[in-house]
């Protein structure tokens, strides 16, 4: 017998055995995460595979990932994700054709996305993979690593490792309908979180966007502790709102809740105003008088903009927080504070640190729980909902009744950059609302400063009058063409004008009356 019908013989067993251990691993189960690894195992063995891997399509999310690997590092396999027709894994699964590289130095398609070759000669390596196919649609692919050899037959390669792509597609199948189930129920659970944090989010602050939400699972988190926490963002965010929340989800609900502005007084008198004074402390102390502390007595007390404070009254005040103690101004018995403290600032406290205008032993004592709560440009898609809160509220006070808020003006409220954030935005709701004289608020109620700098054609309003009376004009075309359902003659005759006229404005503006219609 000759030496290649020997060497056929030799492989023709080698294959039958190996085709045997995977039939009879398949038969303990069908579970193929108990299955693949001793399956990669023994394709390594019989085959002289350097790396082989099995990839699975999710069909839902596109993605393609790598269920298992032989010789891949965890964080390399972790690194294995393509979308169909991506890299020659992709195209396979996409194509449903297998692949042969004898040389992946000379394949651009190639990319190696687990790094796992990057230090190897690719001279040498021969990449083979083939599509696991359920009927005519791939659900995954299995690929081999080996040393190129010019006797190799890649064809036999591509023949044995199709037929053990059969012999496993079941499995692969039940494993990519769980992880597809698996995948549902994480988007569900998901789902359900966030409707859980929007119900139970804090009845006086309103907020959907995903940035919110952190703030309530915050909120949520530190609420029943003692905890000091520190409130930071910009002027306006709202975060006296989230003191307010906090205290009354803790349990010193029932006790006070006491606020002082620490910018707001002048430092000759912010010290008994925190502290309290006795008869006589200072000229015009004509009486015992308490401080904000015992006022707040098992309750809270929100010290808003603590970056104010001097340095002598930030040592006062380490040592309230440290001791639990504090003495009236010009009084020499120590008083108990069990009181929680909730401090706030727009400044940046580091800075302030490095020029020596904050005690950092003081910063450490108050920044044990941050919470940053997000500029208004950070969540404008809680915007609408803001401003129909804000409507409501000044409606009623005002005895209006505004019925919507066009469209162009919510296109204003949201492209503009807030920078006094959601007090800014409910000063704007009061106004508009104020000058409203037919249940709408338009574009042109919005001050000057919100008006657009460019109409839609480009054209430059320089200075604000021009601004507004661009902005008014567009609008009031705008609406009466939404009324009239694009008819320009009916919504030319209702503004007095003729159609003429009419169509020259709207060319000017580049507005498509076909869009109402």
């Amino acid at each position: 017998m000759g030496f290649k019908r020997k060497r056929m013989i030799s492989r023709e067993i080698k294959e039958l055995s190996l085709l045997f251990e995977i039939s009879q691993k398949l038969s303990e189960t069908l579970d193929l995460k108990k299955v693949l690894a001793p399956i990669l195992q023994m394709m390594a063995d019989h085959m002289e595979m350097l790396r082989g891997t099995l990839t699975i399509l999710n069909r839902k999310t596109g993605e393609i990932f790598i269920e298992e690997a032989y010789g891949l590092m965890p964080e390399e396999q972790a690194k294995g994700k393509y979308l169909p027709g991506e890299g020659i894994t992709g195209r396979v699964i996409d194509t449903g054709q297998p692949a042969i590289i004898p040389r992946i130095s000379n394949e651009p398609l190639f990319l190696n996305r687990t790094g796992s070759r990057k230090n190897l000669n690719k001279e040498d390596i021969s990449f083979i993979c083939v599509p696991i196919k359920i009927g005519p649609e791939a659900i995954g692919a299995l690929s081999v690593d080996r040393l190129f050899n010019k006797r190799i037959s890649f064809e036999e390669d591509v023949r044995l490792l199709t037929i053990i792509a059969s012999s496993i597609s079941q499995a692969v199948r039940l494993r990519q309908l769980a992880e597809e189930e698996l995948d549902k129920v994480r988007e569900e659970n998901s789902r359900l979180q966030n409707e859980l944090r929007i119900k139970f989010a804090p009845k006086n602050i309103i907020g959907t966007s995903k940035a919110m939400l952190e703030v309530y699972d915050q909120i949520n988190k530190v609420c029943q502790a003692n905890t000091t926490v520190l409130i930071l963002g910009e002027s306006g965010v709202g975060k006296e709102r989230v003191a307010h929340a906090i205290h009354y989800s803790s349990k010193r609900a029932r006790g006070p809740y006491i606020a002082i502005n620490c910018a707001a007084l002048p430092e000759s008198l912010i010290e008994s105003e925190l502290f309290g004074h006795e008869k006589g402390a200072f000229t015009g102390a004509i009486g015992i008088r308490k401080g904000r502390f015992e006022m707040a007595e098992k309750g809270t007390l929100f010290l808003d903009e603590i970056g104010e404070l001097s340095l002598a009254l930030q040592a006062k005040l380490l040592r309230v927080l440290q001791e639990k103690k504090y003495e009236r101004v010009g009084g020499g018995m120590s008083l108990r504070a069990d009181v929680r403290i909730i401090a706030a600032t727009n400044r940046n406290l580091e800075e302030l640190l490095q020029e020596g205008k904050f005690r950092e032993d003081l910063y450490y004592r108050l920044n044990i729980f941050p919470i940053v709560v997000p500029p208004l440009r950070d969540r404008k898609t809680d915007i609408p909902l803001l401003a129909d809160y804000f409507i409501e509220k000044y409606a009623r006070e005002i005895g209006k009744e505004i019925v919507r808020i066009s469209t162009p003006a919510i296109d204003l409220l949201m492209s503009y950059a807030w920078p006094g954030n959601v007090r800014e935005l409910e000063n704007c709701i009061e106004r508009a609302i104020l000058l409203s004289t037919d249940g709408v608020i338009q574009g042109y109620h919005l001050p000057p400063r919100l008006q657009r700098e460019e109409i839609s054609q480009g054209t430059k309003c320089r200075g604000a009058f021009k601004a507004m009376i661009a902005a008014y004009e567009q609008e009031i075309l705008l609406e009466e063409l939404q009324r009239c359902r694009g008819n320009m003659a009916r919504a030319a005759r209702a503004l007095g004008m003729t159609e003429r006229v009419m169509g020259l404005r709207i060319a000017k503006y580049g507005i498509d009356p076909g869009v109402f219609k």
